[in-house]
């Protein structure tokens, strides 16, 4: 997992390498841009005419360092300077007069649709009011204009710390972030603006100091946390799942959630539903075994499964009716066995908050936007405007691992961190898609796992089956059960990846795991401009 740190964490942080380490900061900025034009002259931006649009601050001395490293090698580039030099800072002024000193190129009024490439270096992280005024007629030039653009550390406009755009923002084809990701490269709106995000080392790295929150970006690598399959294992070994869901003439949630733990690695499934289900899951998955909760032994039922499993979920299909809340505050208060909480089980739980906190279980919960607003009382608006920070309220004020489903899930921990997850692709908002992760994440409890990781790896398999799947199916015909089917290929290809040994004994051999359109470092796909 790489660090996110927001605008405030990477002010400090920025603070301390050049206070504490004694690192300039002069030398930091000519790293920052030897880093942008090293990216740009890889061959990705036609360089034939390029222009540097930069503003009075750090991130336009970036810029004007930039067009120098371009003039002096030879490439037809103007810089122009949309701030005011009354507010340049220290470094700026300073990179102003070397740009002069290298005869630099400077223009007033850029013929826009002349360039073939721009380089955006208006705002960086610390832009703290709305764009408007000329800073907005300049930004709509650069999203007008037929170049190709890479933002400096990220879009102006861009609210570094939650993604929302302030007022106006560049529509970056690809950015160059500095030292650590920034969650405004990574959450929507910002991240459709940033394109595709490639993270690159100047020289800041992180303090002794405990960053608060801590935020980490998920990456492929973090599959690896699946522990290896026990070759002398049995059934029992790989975890018993119980599963509680479905109602009358509802049971595709049921069957989604069961067969993706099968396929999460699941060593014996039971489902626990309405007696109307047993025949249509004993046909479509004969693998899992079937109990009935609706008859006048309902708790016996619950007793029993409660005493077989060593994993729990409830919610999927279940229901909202006087019996379904009846199992959700039974179960809360008769185990201390790990629990997933989706769907009707969080919307019961909505208007009983209180079951949740006086259990003993540790939970997972799993919400769409639709069910956290429910949940918390929160506008959908609110929510989108600072994930990281809802989910990890929720998760202090619980004691529940938060997995907050959107574009990018979020998941929130109880000690106040979060963990980001950018993976996965628009096909998959589609209906089933949530009970398939439930299952998946209560498959990666039965290896073993930590709650904290089970959600976390439980959401990554998901998101790269997901990939998959919109790899050789396209996202506008992706399915629910197209996900399910395709977590056994990325399973396979992690151990494959890691090493691990096969039955055989020797050592397994593969690639890594392939997902449409993303990088195997964890950055985003690339966005073209509208």
């Amino acid at each position: 997992m790489k660090r996110i740190l927001n605008s405030r964490q990477m002010q400090e942080t920025d603070r301390y390498t050049i206070d504490v380490m004694q690192m300039p900061a002069m030398v930091l900025m000519e790293k920052a841009a030897e880093a942008v034009y090293r990216h740009l002259m890889d061959g990705a931006f036609d360089t034939r005419r390029v222009l540097v649009l930069c503003g009075s601050g750090n991130n336009g001395g970036d810029g004007m360092a930039v067009a120098r490293m371009l003039t002096i090698r030879k490439v037809d580039v103007e810089l122009c300077l949309a701030g005011n030099p009354e507010h340049f800072t220290t470094e700026s002024a300073r990179q102003w007069k070397i740009a002069e000193n290298y005869s630099v190129k400077v223009v007033k009024n850029p013929a826009w649709c002349e360039y073939t490439t721009i380089i955006d270096a208006l705002f960086g992280t610390g832009l703290s009011r709305p764009v408007s005024g000329k800073y907005a007629e300049w930004i709509e030039a650069v999203n007008t204009s037929p170049a190709r653009v890479l933002s400096v550390d990220i879009p102006s406009g861009v609210n570094g710390s939650t993604g929302q755009i302030m007022g106006h923002a560049v529509r970056a084809d690809e950015t160059v972030t500095f030292a650590f990701h920034k969650p405004g490269c990574l959450l929507y709106p910002g991240a459709s603006c940033a394109g595709r995000v490639h993270l690159a080392d100047v020289g800041i790295y992180e303090t002794a100091e405990a960053y608060e929150p801590d935020m980490r970006l998920l990456e492929h690598s973090d599959l690896r946390r699946l522990p290896p399959r026990m070759a002398d294992g049995n059934k029992g070994t790989f975890g018993k799942i119980l599963i509680i869901a479905g109602s009358k003439d509802i049971y595709g949630a049921l069957y989604m959630c069961a067969s993706a733990a099968f396929r999460a690695g699941a060593g014996m499934v039971k489902v626990l539903t309405v007696r109307e289900n047993r025949e249509i899951l004993a046909a479509a998955l004969p693998e899992a075994m079937v109990s009935c909760y609706d008859g006048g032994d309902w708790l016996s039922q619950l007793d029993g499964g409660i005493r077989w499993a060593d994993y729990i979920g409830i919610g999927p299909g279940l229901g909202t009716g006087e019996r379904a809340a009846a199992l959700v505050q039974a179960l809360l208060e008769k185990t201390d066995k790990p629990i997933v909480i989706d769907a009707d089980g969080l919307n019961i739980l909505s208007s009983h908050r209180d079951w949740l906190t006086s259990g003993r279980a540790p939970v997972i919960l799993t919400p769409h936007l639709g069910e956290m607003s429910r949940f918390t009382g929160i506008p959908l608006r609110q929510l989108k405007e600072d994930p990281l920070g809802h989910s990890a309220v929720l998760a202090k004020e619980t004691g529940a691992v938060v997995v907050m489903k959107d574009a990018h899930t979020v998941i929130g921990l109880p000690d106040g961190g979060t963990r980001l997850n950018i993976l996965g692709n628009s096909g998959m908002a589609t209906a089933g898609s949530g009970d398939v992760l439930t299952g998946t994440i209560l498959g990666c409890l039965g290896s073993g796992l930590t709650p904290a990781d089970a959600a976390s790896v439980g959401v990554l398999l998901h998101a790269c089956a997901g990939d998959l799947a919109a790899e050789e199916l396209g996202e506008a015909s992706l399915m629910a059960m197209d996900i399910c089917s395709r977590l056994g290929r990325v399973i396979m290809s992690v151990r494959e990846t890691c090493g691990f040994r096969n039955k055989t004994g020797r050592e397994a051999t593969g690639h890594a795991v392939k997902t449409a359109g993303r990088k195997n470092d964890g950055t985003q796909q690339s966005i073209r401009k509208d």
